[in-house]
């Protein structure tokens, strides 16, 4: 009788263990009993706040989580220099000389990680699978190569949020925000969002995926509007818009600042009707739409449409290796390029938003 109990103890233990082993490998990556990918706090003493007062409550409510020494390794000088480590690589891949600033979500608590996302929520933009809705689905993806074939660095852990100077109504700040396939950065001035690039979105894997019981694709927006806007051209259209040359990345990507070319190519948006050019506008605003304070960067790149260019290589549909996609306007440069995968099969695509004037908040 005592034996049939014991091995009746050991089946149920087993079958125990089995189960919390595979509600970690469909969660949130877990050390114990800190999550490095749960929901944001609603931070009640901002509730009331707006605007850039309601960023600097967020930020002070963020630090007050965190160690003295914590916060040293969050808020750094801003500069061009500490501006400029930004990645789409994993943090491992980085050259030693621009890895990412600030404190990334493997060294702090549950608690101050959702307080960290609770202000890059609020800065980012509220549409569905765009800005914050975008942000988390871009972690749930890297959590989920973590779990199927990437090494440990991969998944939300890994993800850095830096403060460039001291979010105040007055002076110069940046919130810098990025991993792999993510960089986000706002920069502010006397209380005014003065840029919001370089924009980095890329992700793998590029079919809808399940996380946490949540249906995953983050870029499908991006493509299907890119495709949208290029296949609203006529043969002769896209003819033009056609380039020579094969692209197996995008051009101006990190630490490449320098790489616009010195001439636009393809056709001019001034050529386009009014609904092709709406079509144009509307595969810009699934990445201006990733910050909350769009309005006036939608303005801006609408006045400057007509002498803005498309151009693209490979095909149409944009899932095929090398399809590539470019906008590139006085102000305005958005890249997107389907590359193969790496720790899974098929293709996934890199993208990049910069501003050639306001690129690190340069105005």
């Amino acid at each position: 009788m005592i034996r049939s109990k014991l091995i009746l103890a050991v089946v149920l233990l087993s079958g125990l263990l089995g189960s919390c082993k595979k509600d970690k490998s469909a969660n949130s990556n877990t050390t114990g009993s800190t999550t490095y990918n749960p929901d944001p706090v609603e931070v009640t003493g901002c509730a009331i706040q707006t605007g850039i007062s309601k960023v600097v409550c967020l930020s002070d409510a963020f630090k007050a989580t965190l160690t003295s020494s914590q916060v040293a390794t969050l808020q750094t000088a801003y500069s061009s220099a500490n501006a400029k480590k930004w990645s789409n690589l994993p943090q491992a891949l980085v050259q030693s000389s621009n890895k990412r600033v600030g404190l990334n979500f493997g060294s702090m608590t549950t608690t101050q990680i959702q307080y960290a996302k609770a202000l890059i929520k609020a800065v980012a933009g509220a549409g569905a699978d765009e800005g914050w809705d975008e942000q988390q689905q871009l972690l749930n993806a890297d959590e989920y190569l973590g779990a199927n074939g990437g090494s440990s660095e991969y998944g939300a852990a890994n993800y850095y949020i830096a403060l460039l100077g001291t979010p105040a109504t007055t002076g110069t700040f940046e919130i810098m925000f990025g991993g792999h396939h993510d960089a986000f950065a706002n920069t502010y001035k006397d209380g005014v969002l003065v840029g919001a690039t370089p924009s980095f979105r890329g992700v793998e894997p590029f079919g809808t995926f399940t996380w946490n019981s949540k249906s995953n694709q983050p870029l499908q927006a991006e493509q299907a509007a890119f495709s949208a806007m290029l296949n609203g051209l006529t043969t002769a259209q896209l003819a033009t818009a056609k380039l020579n040359a094969t692209f197996s990345d995008i051009l101006v990507g990190p630490q490449k600042d320098a790489a616009f070319p010195s001439t636009p190519s393809g056709i001019a948006c001034s050529s386009l009707s009014a609904s092709q050019k709406a079509l144009v506008m509307a595969a810009i605003a699934t990445y201006v739409g990733d910050v909350a304070d769009a309005a006036p960067i939608t303005a801006k790149y609408s006045n400057e449409l007509d002498n803005t260019y498309i151009s693209y290589s490979g095909t149409t549909g944009l899932v095929t290796q090398n399809d590539y996609v470019r906008i590139d306007g006085p102000s305005v440069w958005i890249e997107y390029n389907c590359q193969h995968g790496v720790i899974l099969s098929g293709n996934h695509p890199h993208s990049v938003w910069r501003d050639k004037k306001t690129d690190y908040g340069s105005n």
